[in-house]
């Protein structure tokens, strides 16, 4: 037991991993990449985060743009009245309205 004992302390890695310096640089390493409330992790979730959040935001600036265009195309009134027909099947009093759907486009 000794015999081994003596035969590992001798060895080059053991020595470099029982030096205190060693111990307490990789003991900091190790508290400020996983432990830490400023870890690694935290920052990699954050930057998800915050990549989501710029996709999203760009994604919402094209929505907006699509809806000042609308906004603008519906200050013309045959514009207006053309929308209202098209999506919400409004008509003039004297009009009749039928909706045909096809089998393909019905959704169950």
């Amino acid at each position: 037991m000794i015999k081994y004992f003596k035969k590992i302390s001798e060895n080059k890695y053991f020595k470099f991993f029982t030096n205190l310096y060693v111990i307490t640089s990789l003991l900091f390493l190790f508290w400020m990449l996983f432990m830490d409330t400023n870890s690694m992790i935290f920052h990699k979730e954050l930057n998800n985060e915050i990549r989501d959040l710029t996709e999203q935001r760009n994604k919402l600036k094209i929505e907006i743009e699509k809806d000042k265009k609308l906004i603008k195309d519906l200050n013309d009134i045959d514009n207006y009245e053309k929308f209202a027909r098209e999506n919400f099947y409004m008509k003039k009093d004297d009009e009749e309205i039928y909706i045909i759907e096809y089998k393909d486009t019905i959704k169950n």
